[in-house]
């Protein structure tokens, strides 16, 4: 009888080892598997940016700074804010630039006029600063006849509460 339950163990053993066999080679394959469908993945991606086009940056334009820097009251009731705002514009040939120079003191008297109507909280966000372009953007373009200002750029921009 002792010889049967060792043959019992023998075999149960053997079963275990057999098990545990059956469960490292299937962690292995499926290791194996879940790489390639990886490598391949990562290269059917890097294919298609291959594939895409390239878009190129936009080109910049001419670039010209209004001088001196603008220095306005906001019209803030309650309090004295002033704005100081140094601007440039981005145009797209140099017949819009020498009617942007020829016409430079109606275009700063109509950025007075806009930023003059402001409050200092419609233009401290980046959300109201972006408007604020915005609308100087199309301010300029209805005084300009040969062609238009391209974009608004703040190179400085301090609001001060006295």
């Amino acid at each position: 009888m002792a010889e049967e339950v060792r043959e019992a163990e023998e075999r149960s053993g053997g079963g275990k080892k057999k098990l545990i066999l059956f469960l490292l080679l299937f962690i292995l394959l499926a290791s194996a598997g879940a790489g390639a469908y990886f490598f391949l993945l990562a290269k059917k991606e890097e294919k298609k940016e291959e594939q895409a086009p390239k878009v190129a940056p936009p080109e910049v334009g001419i670039m010209y700074k209004l001088e001196p820097a603008f220095i306005v009251n906001l019209g803030d009731p309650e309090a004295t804010v002033y704005a100081r705002i140094s601007i440039t514009l981005e145009v797209a040939n140099q017949q819009v630039l020498q009617e942007i120079q020829k016409k430079e003191p109606i275009i700063r008297d109509a950025i007075i006029e806009i930023v003059s109507g402001k409050i200092s909280d419609e233009i401290r966000t980046p959300e109201g600063r972006e408007q604020l372009k915005l609308e100087i953007l199309k301010r300029i373009n209805t005084i300009l006849t040969k062609g238009g200002v391209r974009n608004v750029y703040f190179t400085e921009f301090v609001i001060q509460v006295e």
